[in-house]
């Protein structure tokens, strides 16, 4: 009995000494992970970086811990509808239907992906449409509009806006309430609904309550924004290349580049815009030009939040299931198109100089430990692919 005892002493000693091994190499790791080529970024954002910089991501996706996770009943169901389209075709939409009872306001939603087939679609942005309808309670319309290179400018745009005109006329179809109407949208996606929300201003359309731009791209025009070169080399998931191969791809027609359907930083009238949240990331080349929007609006006199989440690249509300600051800027997106669908927001007060709020929020314990769990995770990743 006695020897028994000190066998499982002495394999209680190892585990636990290999436990403390493990997590102080990972601690190493994530630490190192964190200098990157622009600045220091938190715990969880270098892991993000280094798995998706590293392919490291199981079928494309990277999860929190199981033991973690947080599951909730569903409050919605979604189900595929097809709208029509000014050229005589049609395009599908994917609705994201509250399961209680309406009518419920509405929310038309363009995913992002530099405008090109194989960049994103409506699967690529399932997690983050599906989340908003949940927090919102609203009805989420999200049109497949057309990609380049195979459609250019201006079919996305006019898809684009066939799909808010189709969802205004059916509204009390769709059991929701049109004189509750927004657009929202992500990246190439904030491109479009700022697009949009200037052309129903300008063709008498739907009165939008409010729009969400996360991380839009501004202007198609080669303007010189300091974060445009200084996050532009593709690490922090978006590159200089790529934004060129769409600007290329999509308005190939350089003339194109100043229309406000492209550039609706450049659009001679922005009045008619509605309330708007514009949210960047503190490493994102499109920071800058998002921002420049903003006070744009803001300087024409129409009501603005303009959110600045540091520590983060292009794209970190996508992964807001890991990622407490992107959990955060959607939980933001959410609470302004709320405010926004129930007629909340207050007037415009701009009397004092624009600014943006920086949100610098320590991360919490738990993020911390996830960042940690995961980098052993893509340690052992690169052990057997190293093996391979």
């Amino acid at each position: 009995m006695e020897r028994f005892s000190k066998s499982v002493t002495k394999g209680v000693a190892f585990f636990a000494l290999t436990a403390v091994t493990i997590s102080l190499i990972s601690i190493f790791f994530v630490q190192s992970w964190r200098y990157t080529e622009a600045g220091k970024v938190p715990p969880k954002t270098a892991v993000l970086l280094h798995a998706v910089n590293n392919r490291l991501l199981p079928e494309g996706k990277l999860e929190a811990p199981a033991f973690l996770a947080v599951k909730a009943p569903p409050t919605i169901e979604r189900h595929q509808v097809t709208i029509p389209t000014r050229d005589g075709g049609d395009i599908p939409a994917t609705v994201y239907q509250p399961i209680a009872a309406g009518p419920h306001p509405i929310i038309v939603y363009y995913h992002g992906g530099a405008f090109m087939e194989g960049y994103g679609d409506l699967d690529t942005h399932d997690n983050i449409i599906r989340s908003l309808a949940a927090r919102t309670g609203a009805i989420v319309v999200a049109p497949a509009y057309r990609l380049a290179p195979t459609y250019a400018f201006p079919t996305a745009v006019n898809d684009s806006y066939d799909a808010l005109t189709w969802v205004y006329e059916n509204a009390d179809v769709l059991d929701g309430d049109g004189d509750r109407l927004a657009v929202a949208g992500d990246s190439a996606g904030g491109n479009l609904a700022a697009a949009v929300a200037i052309m129903s201003g300008e063709e008498d359309g739907p009165a939008l309550s409010g729009q969400a731009l996360l991380y839009p791209l501004a202007t198609f025009e080669d303007a010189k924004f300091p974060s445009r070169d200084m996050y532009a080399s593709g690490f922090y998931f978006l590159s200089r290349a790529v934004m060129e191969m769409a600007q290329q791809s999509y308005a190939p027609n350089e003339a194109d580049w100043a229309s406000p359907y492209t550039s609706p930083l450049n659009a001679e009238d922005v009045s008619m815009m509605p309330s708007t949240l514009i949210i960047t990331g503190e490493f994102d080349p499109l920071r800058d030009e998002g921002e420049a929007l903003a006070k744009r609006l803001y300087n024409e006199g129409i009501y603005v939040q303009a959110q600045r989440f540091n520590g983060v690249m292009h794209g970190f509300i996508s992964f807001y299931e890991v990622m407490e600051r992107g959990d955060k800027g959607l939980q933001s997106a959410a609470a302004f198109l709320k405010e926004a669908l129930n007629k909340e927001l207050p007037e415009p007060q701009n009397s004092q100089p624009f600014a943006v709020e920086v949100i610098d929020d320590r991360d919490s314990w738990r993020d911390e430990a996830e960042a940690y769990v995961i980098g052993v995770y893509l340690l052992f990743k690169q052990m057997i692919r190293a093996f391979e």
